[in-house]
Formats: structure tokens, sequence, C-alpha cells
């Protein structure tokens, strides 16, 4: 079986999870996804991994240990973002 690319996974996620934002990065053995949504919302991060391996299903159960994932809330998304802009690097 071929080795999914990042866009796939990025499929799979998109179709059984409704996000506000999502980007998937990798090399076909190793994903690190960003994942925004309002299915987020009450969750802590294990039962929000778990929303997401749910949603990635059957299709990613081999390569699932290959995926890191930060997953927020779009309110979370927002604080994160609007924090990022008071550092200079």
């Amino acid at each position: 079986m071929a080795d999914p690319t990042p866009a796939e996974v990025q499929q799979y996620i998109a179709a059984g999870l409704p996000c506000e934002h999502l980007h998937v990065e990798g090399d076909g053995r190793h994903f690190f996804a960003t994942i925004v949504s309002s299915e987020f919302e009450g969750l802590s991060r294990i039962r929000r991994h778990q929303r997401v391996y749910a949603a990635l299903g059957e299709r990613m159960r081999e390569q699932i240990h290959a995926l890191s994932m930060k997953t927020h809330t779009p309110a979370e998304h927002a604080a994160t973002a609007a924090a990022s802009h008071h550092h200079h690097a």
C-alpha cells in the first residue's frame, strides 16, 4: 500500500471532522497536522486526538503513530495567533 501524501491525510481529516483551519505537512512517513475545529471545545488534548483518529478511521490505522498534531479550538487559535504577533524573533 502506498504511503499517503500530506494532501491525502488532510482530506481524510477534513472528511471526518469539520475544521476551521487544517494544515498537514509530512514526508510520507511522518506527518504533522495543525487542526482548528470547534468540535474540540471542552475536550482534553487526549480526547481531541481521539476525535481526529476517529475521523481518520481505518485508512490511517497503520500510519497513525507517525502523526503528530496540534489541536486548537478557534478561540485558542485566535489567542495563539494574537500572542505570536507580539513576539519578534
